[in-house]
Parts: C-alpha cells; structure tokens; sequence
C-alpha cells in the first residue's frame, strides 16, 4: 500500500495556513499581554522587522511562494509589493504612533534601526539587497523546475551568472551579520 503523501501546492497552503496560524497566535499573544490595539500595532512591526531587517524574504515569504506557485506571480513583483507596505506602516507609525515601538524587545531594537540612519540603516540596505537576491534566484529557479523557459539554464553565461549571485548573496549574509554583531544589535533582542 502506498503511503499518502500531499501534492506540492497542498504542502505549500498547508504551510501557509500554519505560518498564518503561528501569526495568528502571536497576535493573540500581544493582544492579551497589551491590548486589542497595541497587540495588532506591535505584531505589524514585528512583521516590518522582519521585512526590512533580514536579509532573506522571510516575512514577505508568506505571500511571495504562495503566490507564484498558486497564481504565477513572479516573487520579486510580490516582494516589492510586501516591502512598500512595510515602509508605509512604518512611515505612519513613525509619524503618529511612535509609542507602539516601546512594547516589545524586537521593535524596541526596530525603532533604534529606523530612526538611526547611520549606521543602522546599512542594515535595511543588506537586508534588501539580500531579501532581492534571494527572491530573484527563488524566481529563477521556479522559472528552470517549470521549464517555463527550457533555454534558460542553457543561456550563455547562466551558470556564471547564478555562481555570482550566490557568491554575493553569501557575502551579503556575513556583512549582514558582521555588522548586527558590530552594531550591538544581537545583544539588545
């Protein structure tokens, strides 16, 4: 008898609807501990931080992969989608609600990182150039395990390419941790 085992699509929205559960729970975390409002404040930068913060698409990943695999839309176009609204969140709460970043050790930290432009914002910068490299290979090789383009694994100069982006994204990774170590920020969390 053969074990049953879920098609890939459905693995992806049984994860997705974990990760929408685990955020779901936090949330409900935050707004026992704090309130209905400081709860869903708190939880939305904590979300932006990990948007803007990591130098992977760990929070935009939540939409981008479900996305591309459900609906065909390339990651990066979802990811420029996931980052304009962290940057508009964090834009209002910066302007009217500043206080929110006061609830937690992670948007304490957050709040330093945004309203420090040197030399915090180096770290937002990593963090998107890594974010974008990694979102851009994740789009490349949907594109090459789909053969929705046969001839691009093919194309002159593909393997280089793909070697360079992988270097640079590995050094952006060290940079990126380098400097949340030089920064203090690993100490602060």
């Amino acid at each position: 008898m053969r074990p049953q085992t879920l098609r890939p699509k459905k693995q992806i929205i049984v994860k997705f609807i974990l990760l929408c559960v685990l955020m779901i729970g936090y949330f409900t975390y935050l707004s026992f501990e704090y309130g209905l409002m400081t709860g869903g404040v708190a939880s939305l930068l904590t979300w932006c931080f990990f948007v803007l913060c990591t130098p992977i698409a760990d929070a935009g990943f939540l939409l981008d992969f479900p996305l591309r695999l459900l609906f065909g839309i390339r990651m990066v176009l979802s990811e420029i989608a996931v980052w304009i609204i962290a940057i508009t969140i964090n834009i209002t709460s910066l302007a009217y609600f500043p206080q929110y970043y006061d609830t937690t050790p992670l948007t304490k930290v957050f709040h330093v990182i945004l309203t420090t432009p040197f030399p915090y914002w180096s770290v937002i910068i990593l963090s998107a150039t890594g974010t974008f490299l990694s979102i851009r290979f994740g789009d490349e090789l949907m594109d090459v395990l789909h053969h929705k383009d046969r001839n691009l694994f093919h194309r002159h100069g593909y393997i280089q390419e793909m070697i360079i982006m992988i270097v640079v994204f590995v050094l952006v990774i060290i940079g990126y941790y380098e400097l949340i170590a030089s920064l203090g920020i690993d100490r602060a969390i």
